[in-house]
């Protein structure tokens, strides 16, 4: 970070994603070169992302409120308010995370180290998303 910086949650823009029958919204906190915070709400019964691991970048979830269900590479953690969970770089850091309520909404922080140049591994689809300085695409394996 190069400068200070204060934002109120409530006047950040949302960058709503729905993607298979799964809907989310993304507020960026801070996205700096050598990391990024988002604020993430996932709607009940909806996952954010897709199962995935990266390559280069390590991520940690804060649960600010709501229950959910973390899917890993050791199997499923229930997490909830209070928690906080990390995925190293690599395959073992694998992870969805699922809003496992049917009426209330997950919401957490994603704090995560980015790299110049990343690879996001995306197993349950078969594909690859290359994030770099030239490129932010998926790709089939």
């Amino acid at each position: 970070m190069k400068e200070l910086v204060v934002k109120n949650i409530q006047n950040i823009q949302a960058e709503v994603n729905a993607q298979n029958g799964n809907t989310f919204s993304v507020k960026h906190v801070i996205s700096p070169d050598s990391m990024h915070i988002d604020f993430v709400e996932v709607e009940p019964d909806s996952i954010a992302y897709g199962y995935h691991w990266h390559e280069g970048g390590e991520e940690a979830f804060y649960i600010i409120s709501g229950e959910g269900a973390v899917r890993t590479t050791n199997g499923e953690i229930k997490v909830k308010s209070g928690d906080i969970i990390t995925f190293p770089a690599g395959e073992k850091g694998a992870h969805v995370i699922k809003n496992i309520s049917q009426t209330e909404k997950l919401i957490y922080l994603d704090f995560g180290r980015n790299e110049k140049i990343e690879i996001v591994h995306f197993p349950d689809i078969n594909k690859i998303m290359a994030i770099g300085p030239y490129s932010n695409e998926m790709y089939d394996c």
